[in-house]
C-alpha cells in the first residue's frame, strides 16, 4: 500500500528485455532506500513493483507482461524521470489517501491550462473508468494523489499547485501523454458490496455495467434524500 505522496524523481537507467517481459533498472535520486530490502515494494509512476536487486544508487524490478499491457510502463525508456514512493508503514503519515499500486486505466492528457500559479490538466479516462471518478474525490495519476475539481463524461479536471509541480513529474505533462490512473479503493469496493449476492454468481466483474443509480443509492441509506 502506498499513499500517493511522491518521495522522489527517480529515472530509468535501463529496461532490459528478460524472458518475454522486461527487467526494469531505476536511480532514485533522493529516495532514501537505508530501509529497503530484497522483496520490498516500490511505487514507479503508480506501479507496484518488487525490488529484485539493490546496487546501490536505486533498484531493479521485474515488469510482467501483464503489467506492460495494462500500463504506460511501455512508453518508458532509458532517462525517462518518474515518480518513486516506497510502501507505507504502520508509523507512515498518511498524507494522501489510500493507493494500491495496482493501476486501474491508462488516460490521456488532453489539455493544459495555466491557471495563475497552478496548471489545470484535462485528462481523459478510460469509459470503463468513469463512473469511479467524482468532484472532489480522489484519484491517483502516476502514483500522485490528487483531488478531482471537476467531471465532465470521461474527462476530469487537475489543478495543481507549484510544489506538485516540483516534486512530480507532472511539470513535463503536455497534451498526448499517456499518464497511469487508478481509482479510489473505496469507489470499487462500494460499488463490489452493492452487488450483494449476485457478487458470487458466474459472470459478476468488477466492471460490468451497473445498475447503481442516486435513487438506489438513497433507498438504501447512502444518500440523504
Amino acid at each position: 500500500m502506498f499513499t500517493g505522496i511522491i518521495e522522489s524523481i527517480g529515472s530509468i537507467r535501463a529496461l532490459t528485455p528478460k524472458g518475454g517481459d522486461v527487467r526494469v533498472y531505476v536511480e532514485t535520486g533522493k529516495l532514501d532506500l537505508s530501509d529497503v530490502k530484497l522483496g520490498d515494494s516500490i511505487a514507479v509512476n503508480g506501479v507496484c513493483l518488487t525490488a529484485v536487486e539493490l546496487p546501490g544508487n536505486g533498484f531493479a524490478a521485474d515488469v510482467s507482461r501483464e503489467t506492460l499491457d495494462c500500463t504506460a510502463m511501455n512508453d518508458l525508456k532509458s532517462g525517462s524521470p518518474v515518480n518513486l514512493e516506497k510502501a507505507l508503514t504502520p508509523t507512515t503519515r498518511l498524507g494522501g489517501h489510500l493507493v494500491s499500486g495496482h493501476v486501474d486505466g491508462v488516460g490521456e492528457v488532453v489539455a493544459r491550462t495555466e491557471n495563475a500559479r497552478a496548471v489545470e490538466f484535462r485528462i481523459r479516462a478510460p469509459k470503463d473508468l468513469a463512473k469511479y471518478i467524482a468532484h472532489k474525490g480522489s484519484i491517483t495519476v502516476d502514483g500522485t494523489s490528487l483531488t478531482v475539481n471537476a467531471v465532465d463524461g470521461a474527462e476530469f479536471l487537475l489543478t495543481i499547485i507549484p510544489h506538485t509541480l516540483s516534486e512530480t513529474i507532472m511539470a513535463s505533462y503536455q497534451p498526448g501523454r499517456r499518464v497511469n490512473l487508478e481509482v479510489d479503493l473505496l469507489a470499487r469496493y462500494l460499488e463490489r458490496l452493492l452487488l450483494g449476492d449476485k457478487a458470487a454468481e458466474p459472470g459478476s466483474k468488477n466492471r460490468e455495467p451497473s445498475n447503481i443509480t442516486e435513487s438506489f443509492l438513497a433507498q438504501n441509506g447512502y444518500l440523504k434524500s
